[in-house]
C-alpha cells in the first residue's frame, strides 16, 4: 500500500466501484418514535444497510469487526463466523447476535437497537477469547459509508466532537455520519476502499495506519481499533444527521444515554404497539419466536416517521452485492399494491389506524388522471415509469375494507370522493388492459389484475352509491360486468398440448396478448418472457400459466370449486409446483426468468425464477375458500418455515442442489429481497383468515353479483384506446367517448344511415348505445364520427362485425 500525503490523504483514490451488500438480511428494526429517525437492517451477524434521514436513504454498505493477534491471525466477523440472531424480547426488533469463530478461537457477542431519542444505532458489544486472553487479541470496527444511496462521491476523515475522537464521513448533499465508541480508540483510519482501507491495511500490515486521516470524494472506508479492557465489553454509537457536527453530537449523546435506558425506551415502545394487536397463530414456545410478532414488526419498521402512512417494499437490495450507485432505489420504495398488501396486514391485525394511514397517504399522492404511480419515493415522485392497473384499483379496494370494518364513516368517506371518483375514472377509460401485470413485466389481459380491476369497479359502485352518485355507481358497474363476463374469452384456453397432458378440458393463462382481443384465437399470441436470455424470451400464451389466475377466487369473482378454476389449480400444480424441504412452494409462471443463473451466480437482467414463499399464502387462501382448511394449515407451516432463522421470510427460496460456496441452500432464502413486507403482509391475512374459518380480503360484492346472482352483462364496449372489432350477437354496442360526438352509422354497409349523438355521462365521458342487440350474427355495423366542439368529421370509418355468441 502506498503511503499518505504529507496531509494525511489516503492514497488509491477514488477507490474500487461502489457497491452494496447482501440482500439476505437477519435482522431489520427502528425506533416507534418520531425522535429517530433511523432504520437498520442486519446480515451475516454484522450491521449493513442503515437509512437515514428517511426509509428511503440507504447511508451505509455495512459495519462489522476484524480482529488480528498474535503469529498473524485474521478473523474476520461477517466471513468467518457462524452465526446466531435472537430478539431481545418477542415482537421487538432488536437484536442478540452471537458470532462465534469457525476456528474456535473468539466469540462477539452484541445487542443492536436504535436509541429512540436520537438518530444513532447502538451495538452493545463483548469480545470473548475462547483461547488466549484478551491481551492476546486486537478488535477493529470496520464501516463503509454510502451516505444517501451512493457509495460514490463520500469522504471520510478522523477528527473528534468536543474533543471525543470519532470517526466521520460526508455525502455530497452534506448528511453525515459519525461513529463513536465508549472505549478509548487505540488507532482511528480512513481509506479508499480496494486500495487503503482498513481490511486492506490489517491485511497487508496487520496493524491501522494513523497516518491515514482524510479520504474526499470517493468509495471510502473508515476503521478504528478498540482499547480493550475489563470484559471485553464496549458500545459503539453510529448516528447521523445533516452536518457532521449533528452526527457527531448524536453520536456522544447517545453515548452519554447509555445503552440500557435505550433498550428500555425501545422495548417499551415496541410492546406498546404490539400488545394493541390482535392476538392471532399459536403461542410461542418459551425462548421461540412468534411468527406472527416477527410479521407484524416487520410491517411496521418499514414504515418512515416523517411521512404518514407509506411503507416500504423491502429494507434490502436484490442482489446488492453485485449492485452499485445505478441501482438507486432497490426495494426500499413505494408500490401502491405492496403498500395496500401492507395495510391488509395491518387490518388483518387489527392495526385499523396503521391501514387508515396508508389509504390517507395513497389519497395524497395520487396522479391527478386518477392513477398511481409504478413506485415511488416517499413524496410521491415517481421512480419507474410503469402502468400497472391493478395499482390504480387496490386503492378503492382498501377504502371499502375500511368502510366495511367502520373505519369510515359518511365524513370519511366524503373525504375521499375525489380519490375514488378519479381512480374509478381512470379504469373505465384504460382498462381492461394493463401496461404491465404484477410482475411489472407484460402489458395484456393478466388474469390477475382483471379479478383486481373488476373487484375495484364493484367497491366502487358501492362506494359510490353512498356518496349519492347513483350515475357514476352505475356506470362503473355496467363496465366490471362487461369486463367479468369476457374473462374467460381473454385468458381461457381449451384443447391445448398442457390441457391433454393433465387431462383437462382447459386452464386460465397467466396473460393474454393486448391486440388479440379480436382474433379468431385470442390466445393464440406470444408474450414476452422478460429476464431470459435471446431465443428464450417468448413463449405462445396458451403455453404459459401462473399462481395469479388463483386471484379469480380471491377476489370473489369465480368460485373455488368453479371446474375452470379446478382444472386450472391442477395445470398450475403440474407445471409450477416445486417440493422443497419445509414443503410445496410454487414459481410465478412459466419461463421465469427473475432469479439466480442455473449456477447460483446473481440475477444480473437474466437469470431462472425460483420458488416463492408468498405462494404458499395465496394458495392456502384459495383453500380456505374451497373449505379446506386443514390444506391451508399445512401450507401456513410451510410458509412459515421459509422464514431464515431470525424470522423474516424472502421473496424467493432456492430450488436446486446446495451451492455452498454462494450460500444457497436447498429450501433456504435465494438471494433476492429479504424480508419480503408483501410476504409478511399475507402471512398475517392467512393466520386471521384461519383463525376466522374465510377469507379476511375477499371482497363481497363479486362473489354476491357474479356467484350468487350470476349478473351478466348486455354490453360490449368499445374506445379509441380498445377498439373492439367484434361482438357476439344480442349485444349491445356502446360507444364510450372523451368527447361530445354525433355518431353517424349504419347497419347494411352505409345503405340506410342514421345520426345518433352521444350523452355525457361520469366521469367526462360521453357514450352512446347502438342498437345491435337485435342484429343477426353475420351483420355489422359500421360509423364514424363528427366532434362539434372541433367543427371536423373523424376522417375514417370504423367496423365491428356481429358474430355468433
Amino acid at each position: 500500500m502506498e503511503s499518505s500525503d504529507t496531509n494525511g490523504v489516503a492514497p488509491g483514490a477514488p477507490g474500487l466501484p461502489a457497491r452494496w451488500t447482501s440482500s439476505a438480511k437477519s435482522g431489520v428494526g427502528t425506533a416507534l418514535t418520531k425522535a429517530s429517525r433511523v432504520w437498520f437492517t442486519l446480515s451475516h451477524g454484522i450491521l449493513n444497510e442503515v437509512y437515514y434521514p428517511r426509509i428511503d436513504m440507504a447511508c451505509t454498505r455495512d459495519l462489522g469487526l476484524i480482529v488480528t493477534g498474535t503469529d498473524g491471525y485474521f478473523f474476520e466477523e461477517k466471513r468467518d463466523a457462524d452465526h446466531v440472531v435472537a430478539t431481545l424480547r418477542e415482537g421487538v426488533p432488536a437484536y442478540v447476535l452471537t458470532n462465534t469463530a469457525r476456528d474456535g478461537a473468539v466469540r462477539i457477542e452484541k445487542s443492536v437497537l436504535v436509541d429512540p431519542d436520537h438518530d444513532a444505532v447502538l451495538q452493545d458489544i463483548r469480545f470473548v477469547p475462547l483461547r488466549g486472553s484478551l491481551a492476546d487479541y486486537h478488535v477493529h470496527a470496520l464501516l463503509a459509508p454510502h451516505l444517501v444511496n451512493a457509495g460514490m462521491g463520500n469522504s471520510a476523515w478522523v477528527g473528534d466532537y468536543k474533543g471525543v475522537p470519532m470517526l466521520f464521513a460526508q455525502g455530497r448533499d452534506g448528511t453525515s455520519l459519525a461513529l463513536a465508541c465508549d472505549k478509548p480508540w487505540r488507532c482511528l483510519s480512513v481509506g479508499y476502499v480496494g486500495a487503503s482501507d482498513g481490511w486492506r491495511q490489517l491485511q497487508d500490515g496487520g496493524r491501522l495506519d494513523p497516518a491515514l486521516r482524510a479520504a474526499p470524494d470517493g468509495n471510502v472506508a473508515m476503521a478504528g481499533e478498540v482499547a480493550l479492557e475489563g470484559d471485553g465489553g464496549f458500545l459503539l454509537s453510529l448516528a447521523f444527521g445533516m452536518k457532521p457536527e449533528e452526527a457527531g453530537y448524536r453520536a456522544l449523546a447517545s453515548l452519554q444515554r447509555g445503552f440500557e435506558p435505550a433498550r428500555a425506551a425501545y422495548v417499551a415502545g415496541w410492546r406498546h404497539w404490539q400488545d394493541s394487536l390482535i392476538p392471532l397463530g399459536p403461542p410461542s414456545p418459551p425462548d421461540g419466536l412468534s411468527p406472527y410478532r416477527v410479521s407484524t414488526a416487520v410491517l411496521a419498521t418499514h414504515r418512515p416517521h416523517s411521512f404518514r402512512g407509506p411503507a416500504v417494499a423491502s429494507l434490502s437490495i436484490p442482489w446488492g452485492f453485485e449492485k452499485g450507485d445505478e441501482d438507486l432505489g432497490g426495494y426500499h420504495l413505494v408500490w401502491p399494491r405492496d403498500l395496500v398488501e401492507t395495510a391488509g396486514g395491518f387490518l388483518a391485525a387489527g392495526a385499523v389506524e396503521d391501514a387508515e394511514s396508508i389509504l390517507a397517504y395513497l389519497v395524497a399522492i395520487q396522479e391527478e388522471d386518477g392513477h398511481w404511480p409504478q413506485n415511488a419515493w416517499l413524496d410521491g415522485t415517481a421512480y419507474w415509469p410503469g402502468l400497472q392497473m391493478d395499482e390504480c384499483a387496490f386503492p378503492i379496494l382498501l377504502a371499502d375494507a375500511l368502510r366495511r370494518e367502520g373505519a369510515i364513516d359518511a365524513a370519511g368517506l366524503a373525504s375521499i370522493a375525489t380519490m375514488i371518483e378519479r381512480a374509478a375514472g381512470f379504469i373505465v377509460r384504460n382498462g381492461p388492459v394493463t401496461g404491465e401485470d404484477r410482475w411489472e413485466e407484460d402489458p395484456g389481459y393478466s388474469t390477475f389484475t382483471l379479478a383486481v380491476e373488476v373487484a375495484a369497479l364493484l367497491a366502487a359502485g358501492d362506494l359510490l352509491a353512498a356518496l349519492g352518485k347513483g350515475d357514476a355507481a352505475r356506470l362503473v358497474r355496467e363496465v366490471a360486468d362487461c369486463w367479468n363476463e369476457q374473462i374467460e374469452r381473454w385468458t381461457f384456453v381449451t384443447d391445448t398440448e398442457i390441457a391433454r397432458k393433465f387431462g383437462v378440458s382447459g386452464y386460465y393463462v397467466r396473460i393474454a396478448p393486448p391486440d388479440t382481443a379480436d382474433a379468431a384465437s385470442p390466445l393464440a399470441g406470444f408474450v414476452p418472457i422478460k429476464n431470459r436470455p435471446p431465443g428464450e424470451d417468448s413463449r405462445p400464451a396458451a403455453a404459459v400459466v401462473s399462481p395469479d389466475a388463483l386471484a379469480l377466487v380471491r377476489f370473489g369473482l369465480r368460485a373455488a370449486d368453479d371446474p375452470r378454476m379446478v382444472d386450472t389449480v391442477k395445470v398450475i400444480d403440474g407445471l409450477l409446483k416445486v417440493e422443497l424441504p419445509q414443503g410445496p412452494l410454487w414459481y410465478r409462471y412459466t419461463g421465469d426468468g427473475y432469479g439466480e443463473k442455473a449456477d447460483g451466480s446473481p440475477f444480473d437482467g437474466t437469470g431462472i425464477g425460483r420458488a416463492w414463499p408468498l405462494f404458499a399464502g395465496e394458495r392456502a387462501h384459495y383453500e380456505i375458500a374451497a373449505g379446506r382448511l386443514d390444506a391451508a394449515q399445512r401450507l401456513l407451516a410451510t410458509f412459515e418455515a421459509s422464514a431464515a432463522p431470525g424470522g423474516l421470510l424472502p421473496e424467493q427460496s432456492w430450488d436446486q442442489p446446495d451451492i455452498p460456496e454462494r450460500e444457497l441452500v436447498f429450501g433456504r432464502p435465494a438471494g433476492s429481497a429479504m424480508p419480503l413486507v408483501w410476504a409478511h403482509a399475507e402471512h398475517i391475512k392467512l393466520l386471521r383468515s384461519l383463525r376466522d374459518g374465510a377469507v379476511f380480503d375477499m371482497p363481497p360484492q363479486g362473489v354476491e353479483r357474479y356467484q350468487k346472482a350470476r349478473t351478466g352483462s348486455p354490453l360490449r364496449i368499445w374506445r379509441f384506446n380498445a377498439k373492439l372489432g367484434v361482438i357476439p350477437a344480442g349485444k349491445t354496442l356502446r360507444l364510450q367517448l372523451d368527447a361530445p360526438a354525433r355518431v353517424h352509422w349504419s347497419l347494411d354497409g352505409w345503405l340506410d344511415t342514421r345520426d345518433s349523438d352521444t350523452a355525457p355521462a361520469p366521469f367526462g365521458l360521453h357514450v352512446l348505445d347502438l342498437p345491435t342487440a337485435a342484429a343477426a350474427a353475420g351483420s355489422r355495423i359500421v360509423f364514424t364520427f363528427w366532434w362539434p366542439q372541433a367543427e371536423r368529421w373523424e376522417g375514417a370509418d370504423f367496423a365491428v362485425a356481429i358474430v355468433a355468441p
